[in-house]
């Protein structure tokens, strides 16, 4: 989007979001449109988040944006380790270094994982996913655990109008479940939130937000549009309320 229609998107979003109080909200627009973007949203229930940072807090590191620089422009949230990253060349050890840095300066880190088509197909769905938790969560303490959010996002349901039926996003997202327990602790994984990603629409998210271990949804191109994404929104407030 360019600096207007980014504006006017976030003002619709802020505009509609109080109308389903008890689900939390945010938008995550590229760097150079945040602090535009933080003014739309001001007075609302919307938060602010970014989609990546570099996990030195300062330094000679041109054209990156550092924790600290999200912090003061309002970010509460910071995404990390999106798939679109990883296949970038993005390694979970790299993810685990942004994870540590978004905590240090009190952001909350969105943590992406998920498999290829090509692995999915080759039955390595739940390994990779696995690789990616260990990696990305490395060194983590409980309490630190309990900061952030994980989103499973199948790489091969993003942009491309497939997404993975509410059963296969409950298979991999309880399996996620089970992990977190195992290395952290019962309590923690049962209140860390796991979000589903990948093609998410309106007509669909009902189905996919009443799976036990789906807490929410990062979604993609259907936040582009106001009103589709307020769809989302309104189905997740009617699971919330079990109508």
């Amino acid at each position: 989007m360019d600096r207007a229609s980014a504006v006017a998107l976030a003002e619709a979003v802020a505009e509609g979001a109080g109308a389903y109080p008890g689900v939390d909200v945010a938008v995550c627009p590229p760097f150079v449109y945040l602090e535009a973007v933080a003014q739309a949203l001001v007075g609302s229930p919307v938060a602010l988040g970014a989609q990546n940072l570099y996990p030195e807090p300062k330094g000679a590191y041109t054209g990156e944006i550092s924790g600290p620089m999200l912090k003061d422009m309002g970010c509460r949230y910071v995404i990390l380790g999106h798939s679109e990253r990883r296949a970038m060349g993005e390694s979970s050890e790299f993810v685990n270094e942004k994870v540590f840095a978004a905590l240090e300066c009190g952001l909350q880190p969105i943590i992406c994982v998920g498999e290829t088509l090509r692995q999915r197909k080759e039955g390595k769905t739940l390994a990779v996913v696995r690789r990616q938790i260990d990696g990305s969560l490395s060194g983590l303490t409980a309490d630190q655990m309990r900061q952030c959010v994980i989103a499973y996002e199948p790489v091969w349901a993003i942009g491309t109008g497939e997404n993975a039926t509410p059963e296969q996003a409950e298979e991999v997202q309880s399996e996620i479940r089970r992990l977190l327990g195992e290395r952290f602790g019962k309590d923690v994984a049962d209140s860390v939130r796991i979000q589903y990603g990948g093609s998410v629409k309106a007509a669909i998210a009902g189905d996919i937000f009443r799976q036990p271990n789906v807490d929410g949804g990062l979604i993609g191109g259907a936040s582009l549009k106001a009103d589709e994404f307020l769809g989302i929104v309104a189905a997740a407030q009617k699971v919330k309320v079990g109508t």
